[in-house]
């Protein structure tokens, strides 16, 4: 979707009105659910992160642009090839197909070879096989961000010879600002009752015409993410999930992520979304929609012996893929609407 197909997005973005002071950007997002709004990026943030993504990296690079420039993880892809002084090569056409991805990874002369991509393009790759995954291989590190990437994920990553680093930010943070667990070099990261703060120079300096919401989220140097995380004892954050992900079902709070996280690790699953819906006995009941990559066994069954009863499906939807928002975000509206009517598909 383009930026400004949405009416209630191009409001938010106000493309006629001069933008606020020291903005170099201004990034359009909604999240997974949340209002449409716009994110003050200045020069100095995109510099930031661009800075601290190459010295996390191992060093300026050559890049391949394989998600949308209009999101902030393209955009960074170019911001970074700016600062290194080198010509990204540009995935063309329309949707990610691994052949247009190898195709694009043999325009890319010099090393050390980087490029980001969201979970969903990874597993495309090394669904492939062919052209594509082998094409993945040759790069010094593919930065996955935008939506969690899951362990067995990672696994078969490292499996099939694919240098992944898993990052975790967003566009208020200039893209990723945690890779694989520890913060960037400037970067800061607390966690407050469980809600993941986060400071540093990549941050943004609020919401485009929305200074309640540019309070509310920034205060005193540091951004208030919507996600629930945990520091270990070494210094790395693990993130839980959102906090409006909490599913009350019969006075049990349930984690959907963790649902989803239990879901995903069982053989015969690629990806799944948990939700909760509606229900006169339960309050909401815990509702799953599952994209097969085989057979899968008894689900129910293995989130009730690893999370206990509460956390069970009340049922389980299949569907060929999850629908989503922006590059590689689940739409977890679109999947409420979808199980709410009973169809997987």
């Amino acid at each position: 979707m383009l930026p400004f197909t949405d009416p209630a997005l191009r409001d938010a973005m106000a493309p006629a009105e001069p933008a606020e002071p020291d903005t170099a950007v201004v990034i359009a997002t909604s999240g997974s659910t949340g209002a449409p709004k716009g994110v003050l990026l200045s020069a100095r943030a995109l510099t930031a992160s661009a800075t601290a993504t190459h010295a996390r990296l191992g060093g300026p690079g050559h890049w391949l642009l394989a998600t949308p420039a209009h999101y902030i993880g393209g955009l960074q892809v170019l911001v970074r090839s700016l600062l290194a002084g080198t010509e990204p090569a540009y995935l063309t056409g329309h949707g990610f197909r691994p052949d247009d991805f190898a195709s694009a990874a043999a325009r890319l002369t010099g090393s050390p070879r980087y490029t980001a991509l969201v979970p969903t393009q990874l597993v495309r790759l090394l669904d492939d096989g062919g052209a594509g995954l082998a094409a993945a291989k040759t790069f010094d590190a593919i930065v996955v961000g935008a939506a969690a990437t899951s362990a067995a994920l990672r696994e078969r990553a490292a499996d099939a010879g694919v240098a992944i680093v898993p990052a975790y930010g967003m566009s208020e943070t200039a893209s990723g600002c945690v890779y694989d667990g520890f913060p960037l070099d400037g970067v800061r990261v607390d966690v407050s009752g469980e809600r993941i703060r986060i400071a540093g120079d990549v941050l943004a300096h609020g919401y485009r015409r929305r200074p309640d919401l540019t309070a509310e989220s920034f205060s005193g140097g540091w951004f208030t993410t919507s996600d629930r995380g945990v520091r270990h004892a070494d210094g790395r954050l693990e993130v839980l999930g959102r906090a409006d992900d909490m599913i009350n079902t019969g006075g049990v709070k349930v984690s959907a992520d963790a649902v989803e996280r239990c879901l995903c690790a069982q053989p015969g699953v690629r990806d799944a979304c948990v939700v909760g819906l509606p229900d006169p006995e339960w309050g909401e009941a815990v509702v799953a929609l599952v994209v097969p990559s085989g057979e899968p066994g008894d689900l129910r069954a293995a989130v009730r012996a690893e999370l206990g009863a509460a956390a069970t499906p009340k049922r389980i939807e299949y569907g060929a893929e999850l629908p989503l928002r922006g590059p590689g975000k689940i739409d977890r509206a679109a999947v409420k609407t979808r199980l709410a009517s009973g169809l997987g598909d």
